[in-house]
């Protein structure tokens, strides 16, 4: 207890490979250099993992482990954790509402890190504002509109339009692979999330909530498939996990480090929110500048 301080000691990482690789060389007096851990193998069914690809310690058990056994040793700073200015596009404003631009990698509400996120930057942008704020979420790899409440009132009110769907939201997503253009369909993955490995999700058709995503595949840029998704339920990373798993489309988003190849960043846009009949659509599309360097570096993987 006195290593670990507040964190509990985790329990069952004794085959995994970093802790033992380190203490294998502390025991022999040498000095790590470099190291990396990479999946090897068929994923598992109910997670998502690929050959070759390389993976960060799991967050319940190797994680505080190796926090410990990496002390004094030169580790490469987390990029997530590198603050820089951000500021936020504002596309509509008026007395109740305002629809910004989430970046990609800003969280949208404060997390265990003083990291740039959007419910501080709107409270400094909307002073007068009251009452949350942030009525709903993207995730900090997803860019995209988001829709501020600058009233109490109306905090509450867009509560209850986005509980009972009366607010559509629109994504669109750069895939891996090709897909025959104009294929559409339903995608129905029950998900849960995975508590060794947060903010991981897996499937999990005996103890998942219920998931369900309508998709039509719009037209192919460069040999990906560019997909327009509308979510029906709300779930974490219900859109990343329904394009990447081998039950749903098989053909993770582009730039997807948890379900697929990482790079750059992850080409999942929160496109088009449709708020009492008033429609909010992004005029610039990212994918298209992006998409080359993108794809040169997934083939080189």
């Amino acid at each position: 207890m006195e290593l670990f301080g507040d964190t509990v000691p985790p329990s069952g990482a004794g085959e995994c490979c970093a802790p033992r690789l380190l203490q294998a060389a502390y025991k022999e007096g040498l000095q790590p250099l470099c190291m990396a851990e990479f999946w090897v193998g068929d994923s598992p069914r109910d997670e998502l993992r690929k050959e070759g690809h390389f993976y960060p310690a799991c967050n319940s058990r190797c994680k505080p482990i190796l926090s410990h056994m990496l002390q004094g040793l030169r580790v490469e700073e987390n990029p997530l954790l590198q603050q820089q200015p951000q500021t936020l596009e504002v596309i509509y404003q008026d007395p109740q509402i305002a629809v910004i631009v989430k970046p990609h990698g800003m969280l949208s509400v404060p997390g265990k890190d003083d990291l740039p996120n959007v419910q501080r930057i709107v409270r400094e942008m909307f002073p007068q504002a009251t009452g949350p704020m942030i009525v709903h979420r993207l995730d900090m790899d997803t860019c995209g509109l988001m829709v501020i409440a600058l009233t109490d009132d109306m905090y509450h009110k867009l509560q209850d339009d986005f509980r009972y769907h009366r607010i559509r939201k629109t994504y669109r997503a750069l895939l891996e692979r090709e897909m025959p253009v104009g294929q559409q369909g339903e995608i129905r993955l029950p998900l849960r999330p995975d508590i060794m490995d947060r903010p991981r999700q897996m499937v999990d058709y005996q103890h998942g909530k219920t998931a369900i995503t309508y998709y039509k595949v719009l037209e192919i840029i460069s040999g990906h498939a560019l997909v327009e998704l509308q979510p029906q339920t709300g779930r974490t990373h219900q859109l990343r996990v329904h394009c990447a798993h081998p039950d749903g489309l098989n053909n993770p988003i582009v730039g997807d480090r948890l379900y697929g190849s990482p790079s750059d960043h992850l080409c999942l846009q929160a496109y088009q929110l449709v708020i009492n009949d008033k429609e909010f659509t992004l005029t610039e599309d990212p994918f298209q500048t992006d998409v080359l360097p993108i794809k040169k570096e997934l083939e080189g993987v």
